[in-house]
């Protein structure tokens, strides 16, 4: 067996298909069968079922997946404590940001890890929550930046900040712009992300504990969109204050607070308790933390009674 082996049936086994896999490590599919197909005849074991929906490990491929795991992230970590001795940390990281926070938060990360980590190299994408702890589960993102993450044991999750959700209306000069209570936002008409969005999720939620259901006018996946859609008087939206800064147009939006309850999702880093992290990501996971520390402040610092 030989670390590519190792390497192409461990990213088959995580993302469930030969052809993901082979686009994801660049060769062609037939290369990446005989591959595994070569490891299988030597370890005298079949590691993958076939079908139609794609691949996954046998029991034999569950084992190896485990061990296999383990020995690639042996291998980063040599090659890492290899980079210390020429006096830097180096690989690459794959962070996953909110789109409402990714606008915001992208040119400052990049800039600290520039700094705190010259020889490594970042990968920014932007993802929702439940999209990006999939691709932290299939290896494709180290850590991610999710909204209220149901705890999960393949996944590790620490507390950056909370944020305050307002709702976001059209300005038309003579707007109020006092707090509204949540029963109040329900009777607007809302754009509003589609499910399983983790903003959504919490307001629906806030909502059905009071009693009361939104009026929903349209979904819409997109923050930029809806902030458009908003100006353009076809709506509102509760989102963060943080995401009406990044509009193209700000002055066209007035935001309201919202009261009864108040409306606070707390942002958290997650991470893949299935491969224990690099130095270079545990570095890059010290950065976010300070950066989020600097600009929103520790986990409820804005926590009041609802």
């Amino acid at each position: 067996m030989d670390l590519k082996q190792l390497e192409y049936f461990v990213r088959v086994a995580e993302l469930g298909s030969f052809t993901r896999a082979a686009h994801a490590l660049g060769v062609a599919q037939p290369a990446l069968s005989r591959q595994i197909r070569q490891l299988e005849v030597e370890l005298r074991h079949n590691l993958l079922l076939r079908n139609g929906r794609g691949a996954v490990p046998t029991e034999a491929g569950k084992v190896l997946l485990a061990h296999g795991r383990g020995i690639l992230h042996q291998v980063a970590r040599a090659r890492e404590e290899l980079g210390r001795v020429r006096g830097a940390l180096a690989g690459r990281v794959a962070i996953g940001l909110p789109p409402s926070l990714a606008r915001l938060l992208a040119v400052p990360l990049t800039r600290a890890f520039r700094t705190a980590l010259p020889q490594a190299t970042l990968s920014i994408s932007e993802g929702l929550s439940a999209a990006m702890l999939d691709q932290l589960a299939q290896g494709h993102l180290d850590l991610a930046l999710v909204y209220n993450p149901v705890p999960a044991a393949d996944f590790a999750f620490a507390p950056l900040f909370d944020e305050t959700l307002v709702l976001v209306a059209q300005q038309t000069g003579a707007s109020a712009t006092a707090p509204i209570r949540l029963a109040d936002v329900a009777q607007q008409p809302l754009l509003i992300p589609s499910r399983p969005n983790a903003i959504r999720m919490q307001v629906e939620s806030a909502m059905a504990a009071i009693g009361v259901r939104p009026t929903i006018a349209l979904e819409i996946d997109g923050v930029a969109a809806i902030l458009e859609l908003v100006a353009d008087g076809m709506g509102c939206a509760v989102l963060s204050p943080h995401a009406v800064a990044q509009a193209s147009q700000p002055q066209r939006l007035l935001t309201r607070p919202i009261v009864e309850p108040a409306l606070r999702p707390r942002v958290t880093l997650a991470s893949s308790a299935r491969r224990p992290a690099t130095l270079t990501q545990q570095a890059a996971a010290e950065v976010i933390r300070d950066l989020c520390a600097q600009r929103f402040g520790p986990p409820g610092a804005f926590d009041a009674p609802a």
